[in-house]
């Protein structure tokens, strides 16, 4: 739970504040500019307090207000969880700008956990007020702009078809287990087969090139049919009458959720099935966009950017653009891989919004030339 949006300061507080202790121009800048939109602190209290079944009981955690200017602190002096928390709790000036003042500050994943929960839409407020509050102190003029592209990787293990199916095996088992242990009794039909797809998987990833020609395709079927055995399994699960309960409403609430989450990954299997088929038995090249990379992350793109080191990621391409004092004046998650070069029109176009005008200089590396591009 998150306490008030605002909260008391203490006569040390006062007497610090009487001595005459400022903050930096930009940090002033934006303290009076979120005094003057408490909207913004409202925006960060419906997030905190999004998902929460009772948000107004338990345990008192960071107010909106602290973590908002927290979030922003973090942003405008680009510093990572800890160096933030140690910076304010060092800080009196930090501590008044982020409304922890005398009180104590949390530990690093405290702010993490807070920052998580804001929404996209949030967090494209909170870097938008950045920027206008430096136009506005007039640390920024919008004469210089530098874009890049980066990727920004998921979280997974290297995706190969023979993993992928192990994936869907040894998830779909695990869940079906606990099921049926929340069931008091066993899925109908189940085997657990994980050792048999692990075995096979494994076989898969120690071939040579030579034995891949020859035994490939036999090890792959009869991967895909354990992982199909198991699917059918799972949805056979999914579709017998859901009469039986758990022995209290906690565990027919954890039933209700395994039974989603069963759905959620036989989703994903019909695609790992399909593609590994397509690929490894009928030989054909799937297009990329109808690739599944991770069933875990199932967004995951696969990028390739001409990179000698990294030839091939996994993740999102991320357009950032970059103003002459360090600040990230736009940014964007693409989807796929689009080329460098169609990003320069509306790039212009966002930080002609921002700045009232377009850079006098442009800064980007060679994949955004284009001889149109010049004539913007």
């Amino acid at each position: 739970m998150s306490r008030a949006a605002s909260s008391q300061i203490s006569f040390a507080d006062w007497e610090l504040m009487r001595q005459g202790l400022v903050l930096e121009p930009l940090l002033q800048a934006i303290s009076d500019f979120l005094d003057d939109h408490k909207e913004l602190v409202a925006k960060v209290r419906d997030d905190l307090r999004r998902g929460l079944k009772q948000p107004d009981t338990g345990r008192s955690g960071m107010a909106p207000q602290e973590v908002l200017r927290s979030l922003i602190l973090m942003r405008v002096k680009s510093w990572d969880y800890r160096e933030l928390r140690e910076r304010i709790a060092d800080g009196y000036t930090l501590r008044q700008f982020t409304g922890f003042h005398c009180r104590p500050v949390p530990k690093h994943n405290a702010f993490h956990r807070a920052f998580v929960r804001l929404t996209p839409a949030t967090l494209r407020t909170v870097n938008e007020l950045v920027v206008k509050a430096a136009v506005g102190l007039g640390l920024e003029d919008g004469t210089k702009l530098r874009v890049d592209t980066t990727v920004v990787q998921t979280d997974i293990h290297y995706p190969t078809d023979a993993t992928l199916l192990w994936d869907v095996v040894r998830v779909l088992s695990r869940l079906l287990v606990r099921l049926g242990n929340l069931l008091g009794r066993r899925i109908k039909g189940f085997r657990n087969r994980t050792r048999a797809a692990r075995r096979r998987m494994q076989a898969l990833q120690r071939m040579s090139a030579t034995q891949r020609r020859g035994q490939q395709a036999a090890k792959y079927r009869e991967l895909i049919a354990i992982t199909e055995a198991v699917v059918a399994c799972a949805r056979s699960a999914l579709e017998a009458p859901r009469r039986a309960r758990g022995r209290d409403l906690f565990c027919d609430l954890a039933i209700t959720g395994l039974y989603d989450e069963i759905a959620h990954y036989c989703r994903l299997a019909d695609r790992v099935v399909d593609q590994a088929r397509r690929r490894a038995i009928d030989g054909e090249q799937v297009p990329n966009s109808e690739k599944i990379f991770s069933i875990f992350e199932p967004h995951t793109d696969l990028i390739k950017r001409g990179k000698v080191r990294t030839p091939v990621e996994f993740g999102h391409k991320v357009l950032l653009a970059e103003s002459a004092g360090g600040l990230i004046t736009q940014y964007q998650v693409l989807e796929g891989n689009p080329p460098d070069e169609q990003h320069v029109g509306r790039s212009l176009q966002r930080h002609k919004r921002a700045f009232g005008r377009v850079p006098e200089l442009y800064a980007a590396d060679r994949g955004f030339f284009s001889e149109r591009n010049l004539t913007l």
